[in-house]
């Protein structure tokens, strides 16, 4: 089932086509990466999803219906753009966000010191915004985004200006999200924290998208059908061993063992390459090499550029 679903969005400004009939599938339970250069529409979308702005024509549903605008106290919206206010103190400051979101004094009080413990940043309570590092604000924007347990939570580039530490913990917390029932939107240029998160990808180029599915999915069909094999030295060179159907892309000696990678260029499976090399070589690791989101997106982007 969708939690999310945008058809045919479109939206236009002086000049420019920042949308042009857009659709993407958001799935339940899923963390859904939604890529693109700069300027493609990613951020577009997101504000037309939180209903900052109207778009010019297409729709928006929230479970399978027609999104009201009810939907936004549903949603956790993190943007690229931070903005605290820095004069007013932490604790302060976050329950005042935090009972915009709907919750009672209370209720806001008692979870915010819950994930300020999660985060041992307790003592940052009665501190100004403006004593805070970008870092440490960041992490404040983060809590009050979650802090209300909204179903569809929007990241737009949520690790910039932390250092791999606390990468790791957003990281993890966003998984465990996920991993409670929520459904997330994750824009993000950083495509190593892709291939670890997303179940899903959408990549929208000059305002179309251009590619959608499950990660798996869009790699399975990018792949090359290469292969990686360590083995240890024989006398006998591959390309004596391997005849028709099979191309040695490169080959290298790494220590005391060989490297190589093989693309498969007939119907033969991966069992055949073996069964041609087995009785020739003592094989030690043997891996399928698919194709990387940065690989991916780049291929994508350039086909597009091309098409245009």
């Amino acid at each position: 089932m969708y939690l999310f679903e945008a058809q045919d969005v479109t939206k236009q400004y002086a000049g420019h086509k920042a949308l042009d009939k857009v659709s993407i599938s958001v799935p339940e339970g899923s963390i859904f990466g939604l890529l693109g250069p700069n300027g493609a529409g990613k951020t577009t979308l997101i504000r037309i999803i939180n209903d900052i702005i109207a778009p010019d024509s297409g729709r928006l549903l929230f479970k399978g219906k027609e999104a009201t605008k009810n939907i936004v106290e549903q949603i956790g919206y993190l943007p690229e753009e931070r903005g605290l206010y820095k004069k007013m103190k932490v604790g302060e400051q976050a329950l005042y966000l935090a009972r915009l979101k709907g919750l009672s004094k209370k209720d806001a009080s008692l979870r915010l010191k819950e994930w300020f413990e999660k985060f041992e940043i307790n003592s940052w309570w009665n501190k100004k915004v403006e004593e805070l590092s970008k870092g440490m604000q960041q992490k404040i924007q983060f809590i009050v985004t979650v802090v209300h347990n909204p179903k569809l939570l929007i990241f737009d580039e949520p690790f910039s200006g932390f250092d791999p530490i606390n990468v790791n913990l957003l990281k993890d917390e966003i998984l465990k999200l996920r991993d409670n029932g929520a459904t997330i939107i994750f824009s993000t240029h950083n495509m190593a924290s892709v291939e670890e998160l997303c179940d899903h990808i959408a990549l929208i180029d000059r305002s179309k998208k251009i590619l959608e599915g499950r990660m798996k999915d869009v790699k399975d069909e990018y792949k090359t059908n290469s292969f990686e094999i360590a083995f240890r030295s024989s006398e006998k060179d591959l390309s004596s061993i391997l005849k028709n159907g099979y191309e040695i892309i490169s080959q290298r000696q790494d220590d005391d063992m060989q490297k190589a990678t093989i693309r498969i260029k007939n119907s033969n499976n991966p069992n055949e390459l073996l069964k041609e090399l087995i009785p020739h070589i003592e094989i030690h690791s043997f891996n399928e090499i698919l194709p990387s989101m940065n690989e991916i997106f780049i291929r994508k982007v350039e086909e597009n550029k091309k098409q245009d």
